[in-house]
């Protein structure tokens, strides 16, 4: 079978490898759809600590079981479902958390296995009905979505800024209406990106400079509800403190590069406003089942931020698209 594998910054193979034999409590899956994030970019370009190459890529998985023909979604980060975070209900902040695509063999490739400790944290979902492949790959991003606006509380009536224009944001917009929002902005500062992803999600506004004026502006000074930062940018987590309304949250959803991870907020603003801060990590096996119920029921609608499918030799143009802005969502299809 062919396989996409990961042997060191900026060298990402199409190879030939042997189909995998599914062992005692495992998975055998024939890959349908595994879609390519802004994380596959990065591991091109800079590799991962979690991964000991050679490795297989590919964390956004949906396919069909070998053995039954069950279509099924395949979480991406696996809790150990054991230690003190996991037994409280924690999971998404597991200290022994390993995650498809890094720790094991992944999605971009036409056969793989799933571990047992998947299995038994429920980490396979049956796709609904009416559900394609490639829509149920994306309940993975969408889970993590869903994990960052209900720590963010996001609700009814809420004026919600989503700072970031490529896939998650589009995602975020979407989910945010389903959440019952009252208005949702977003911010970017690629006008290009900004433009082909407000053709697909309709913002109530789109903003490409002075994000703060801008949206004071738009709330008649009070600021935003929630501020949702889905980009790895510190500024945009500095701009987000200073446009938060009272009482406002704000959602640090994008990590920033490990090697300039600080930045500088008022913190009287933090204090005065009565502002929270929460990150946002990955999602639980449960966030990925509710977002694919939220897909089949046509809440969050997925289909079209799927701009291009590609065959996995062409994996590599895949992330390219990603890493340029040039599309929303590229699946790959093995």
């Amino acid at each position: 079978m062919k396989v996409a594998r990961f042997h060191a910054p900026g060298d990402i193979r199409i190879e030939d490898a042997p189909e995998p034999v599914a062992g005692p409590g495992e998975l055998k899956i024939r890959v349908r759809n595994c879609s390519t994030c802004g994380t596959d970019a990065k591991i091109l370009k800079f590799g991962h600590h979690h991964i000991r190459p050679p490795r297989v890529m590919g964390h956004e998985i949906a396919g069909e079981v070998v053995d039954t023909g069950e279509r099924v979604q395949v979480i991406a980060a696996i809790p150990c479902g054991a230690c003190p975070e996991c037994l409280r209900g924690r999971l998404t902040v597991c200290p022994n958390q390993e995650s498809m695509g890094y720790h094991y063999d992944g999605g971009f490739a036409e056969y793989m296995v799933i571990p047992a400790k998947v299995l038994a944290v429920n980490g396979v979902n049956a796709i609904p009905p009416g559900v394609g492949y490639a829509e149920a790959s994306v309940a993975e991003p969408l889970a993590c979505v869903l994990n960052g606006q209900s720590l963010a509380r996001v609700g009814a009536g809420d004026d919600v800024v989503v700072m970031g224009a490529g896939p998650i944001g589009c995602l975020h917009v979407r989910l945010a209406r389903a959440r019952g929002a009252a208005r949702v902005f977003l911010v970017d500062v690629n006008p290009q990106r900004l433009a082909m992803a407000a053709e697909l999600v309709r913002p109530d506004a789109a903003i490409d400079s002075d994000p703060v004026e801008q949206v004071l502006k738009l709330t008649g000074g009070r600021g935003a509800d929630v501020v949702i930062t889905a980009a790895a940018s510190g500024a945009a987590q500095e701009q987000a403190v200073r446009m938060a309304a009272r009482q406002g949250r704000i959602s640090f959803f994008g990590g920033l590069p490990k090697d300039d991870p600080l930045v500088t907020i008022d913190s009287n603003l933090v204090h005065y406003r009565e502002l929270t801060i929460v990150g946002a990590n990955g999602s639980s096996p449960a966030h990925n089942a509710e977002a694919l119920r939220l897909v089949a029921s046509g809440d969050v609608v997925v289909s079209d931020l799927i701009t291009h499918r590609l065959p996995l030799p062409r994996v590599l143009d895949g992330i390219d698209l990603v890493s340029r802005g040039a599309a929303i969502k590229v699946t790959i299809e093995p």
